[in-house]
């Protein structure tokens, strides 16, 4: 009987499975519309005494989101008291959505990897997991990698789509 051979196992090829640097904290928003004036206008005394006597601790932490979704005009002061407060109280934060924290987490993670690591070897994307990894995360990785890599493929090691190959 022929023995069976892992040629995959053989090839050198590494995989980086973006789901490894998915968060594992809760991913949550504060949207400052809740925190207008008529819904419309942000009056400062009153956004200094929300701040003042908001529950932060709800933030422990948690990823956080600092957003608005009404269609105001928010002074960028808000942001940065909404911000004062939760530094310290939540493990991260960002101006922008949800979507847009997740894919800066990512960013972020990412640019923590060594690149040169993965210098002249043979590099697989994984993709198809459990979990919704942003496009970004992607692209970030191809921007990290290929200047090191010898060749980047998205898929699994088994079946995978070439998408960078370093020249001769």
């Amino acid at each position: 009987m022929a023995e069976l051979v892992n040629r995959v196992a053989q090839s050198g090829i590494i995989t980086i499975d973006l789901e490894d640097f998915y968060p594992t904290q809760e991913l949550v928003e504060i949207d400052i519309k809740d925190w207008l004036f008529m819904g419309m206008v942000v009056k400062e005394k009153d956004f200094r005494e929300k701040a003042e006597t908001y529950d932060w601790a709800q933030y422990k932490d948690k990823l956080v989101a600092i957003y608005c979704s009404a269609d105001a005009i928010v002074p960028l002061w808000a942001y940065m008291i909404i911000a004062s407060h939760i530094e310290g109280v939540a493990a991260y934060f960002i101006s922008g959505t949800k979507a847009e924290l997740l894919s800066n987490y990512f960013q972020k993670k990412l640019n923590e990897i060594s690149p040169a690591d993965y210098a002249g070897r043979r590099v697989v994307i994984k993709g198809c997991g459990d979990k919704e990894i942003p496009a970004s995360a992607y692209v970030d990785a191809i921007r990290l990698l290929q200047p090191y890599a010898k060749s980047i493929m998205y898929g699994e090691p088994c079946s995978t789509v070439p998408v960078y190959k370093q020249g001769k």
